[in-house]
């Protein structure tokens, strides 16, 4: 029997390969990391009991030591005390005298309790453009953070660069919602924020928490961003940078990026 050719033969192995069933690819989704547990607030951080959703407990202030040679800035309400001099930064000529004076130089904001984010916009401004270092001072305690200032577009731009994570802190009236470049970090109400006042107050230590537990799914992350909403008070965004620390001068993110409203004039 005369046998097949060897082009007989590579033609039956490419035919039975075609017959061969090819699998589907895995969907997209199934490479994506599985979703963040909901968070959810620990009845020790509040003292416990009944009404320990209700009540908070103090956290403990962690932050970097006050710069000793900063310039300060002391806020109160829309003035400005710089040294012996006073300023109000709503007018043009005044924010200007304050720019030159602190150009260059390492500035500490001393905020009080009545001056809101819709106030500071001027300064802020002014801040970003001549200081060389720009300090928070927390409200209650011999604490500081070192603040990179972006305005509204510099937030966009800031949002639009190809890096994992972009976290944030949406400081809001109710608490804080986290949110990620995947979505936001849910609390226990999915239609809330992801850490929601108890008692009338922030919750500092669960929000130290949920920002540990996106840590650990962005390793790589290197930045946050404070959001405040505009009718926040600049004290309690001091407050809330004390989330971002696990212990003295331990921050879990190098960079805290503050993100302020564009000046009215605008």
């Amino acid at each position: 029997m005369r046998r097949p050719g060897p082009g007989v033969l590579l033609a039956a192995l490419v035919l039975a390969a075609g017959c061969r069933e090819e699998k589907p690819a895995e969907p997209l989704t199934s490479l994506a990391p599985p979703p963040l547990a909901p968070l959810a607030a620990d009845p020790t951080d509040a003292g416990g009991g009944e009404d320990s959703l209700f009540h908070v407990t103090p956290a403990q202030v962690y932050g970097e030591e006050v710069p000793a040679l900063a310039l300060r800035l002391e806020l109160a309400g829309e003035a400005v005390r710089f040294g012996e001099e006073r300023f109000s930064p709503a007018r043009p000529g005044e924010i200007a005298r304050l720019a030159e004076g602190v150009k260059g130089k390492v500035v500490l904001v001393v905020p009080d309790a009545d001056t809101f984010f819709a106030q500071t916009s001027e300064l802020l401004e002014a801040l970003r453009d001549s200081a060389s270092e720009v300090w928070l001072r927390h409200p209650d305690a011999a604490v500081a953070y070192r603040l990179v200032l972006r305005d509204e577009e510099g937030f966009r731009a800031w949002l639009a660069e190809v890096a994992p994570g972009k976290l944030r802190i949406i400081q809001r009236s109710d608490g804080f919602e986290l949110s990620t470049s995947v979505g936001k970090l849910p609390g226990g109400d999915p239609n809330g924020p992801s850490v929601p006042v108890r008692g009338g107050k922030q919750d500092i230590a669960t929000l130290r928490k949920g920002l540990a537990r996106l840590k650990g799914r962005f390793k790589t992350a290197e930045d946050i961003c404070l959001v405040p909403s505009f009718g926040t008070e600049l004290a309690q965004a001091a407050r809330a940078l004390s989330g971002v620390y696990t212990a003295p001068g331990e921050p879990l993110f190098d960079t805290l990026c503050l993100i302020y409203p564009n000046p009215p004039r605008r």
